[in-house]
């Protein structure tokens, strides 16, 4: 039973940090490098992670997780109404959309449609993000209950970059600001070099179902495309929630 239990932790922890190596794993886990080699073995075998591309063995999650999870939660149906309002939002930005859903303390991307620009932000799918340090993440903090915000403050927030906003006060500000102007902002919070815009897509007061936003690399992230492509996101969520049937609750907590 220890090494089913340790080989899902070490499953959950390659979603949420890949590509990641044993070593790491290992740390955040507290677990003997031994034990982490062998649930990536086990995974490996398994066809749920692959090594990433590189001299230094580090791990990525295949697509099976995605396939999986996409069964179990309905989130085929999600991105199959999310799709053409995803086409129409790249069309209008000519950037890179991502659409996510929650999943417990993280956002997970389920679906994306690529620019045609040749400096571009590539995430595989299935990839987790961090809730305070990623837009489609803050979207979905922003307008959650008190009790996703009480689990990320019941231990010390994590930093990824410089950027990251860890101090409680400063983050409760920030969301106060992600629900007055109904989208959230990243401005290299969760990687240095990626800028994003989220908003919210909602099924009911604290109730967010998925988040859309635009992604692009931080040389592309100013005041005046942050205004413009916020209210375009924004658009697109509330459009997405009416087409699920929320529409008495497609509109953010403003």
């Amino acid at each position: 039973m220890r090494n089913v239990l340790n080989a899902l932790r070490v499953l959950e922890e390659v979603a949420a940090r890949q590509p990641v190596g044993v070593g790491g794993l290992a740390r955040v886990l507290d677990l003997p490098k031994s034990s982490v080699q062998r649930a990536l073995v086990t995974l490996h075998t398994a066809g749920w992670i692959r090594p990433a591309p590189g001299e230094v063995r580090r791990w990525v999650m295949t697509t099976k997780a995605l396939t999986v999870g996409g069964r179990a939660s309905g989130d085929l149906g999600l991105r199959d109404a999310a799709m053409p309002i995803m086409e129409e939002l790249r069309r209008r930005t000519e950037e890179t959309i991502h659409l996510t859903v929650p999943e417990e303390d993280r956002v997970v991307l389920i679906e994306r449609l690529e620019t045609a620009n040749p400096l571009r932000i590539s995430m595989a799918l299935g990839h987790a993000l961090p809730l305070h340090a990623s837009a489609n993440g803050k979207a979905v903090l922003a307008n959650s209950g008190p009790e996703r915000l009480g689990r990320l403050f019941a231990d010390e927030v994590p930093r990824y970059t410089e950027h990251t906003i860890t101090d409680p006060d400063q983050l409760l500000a920030e969301l106060a600001r992600v629900r007055e102007r109904g989208f959230a902002l990243n401005h290299g919070e969760w990687r240095a070099d990626v800028g994003s815009v989220a908003a919210a897509v909602l099924a009911g007061p604290e109730k967010p179902i998925a988040s859309l936003s635009v992604n692009v690399p931080m040389s592309r992230l100013t005041e005046e495309s942050e205004t413009c492509w916020g209210g375009l996101v924004r658009e697109a969520a509330a459009d997405l929630a009416a087409r699920l049937g929320y529409g008495d609750a497609a509109e953010p907590a403003r």
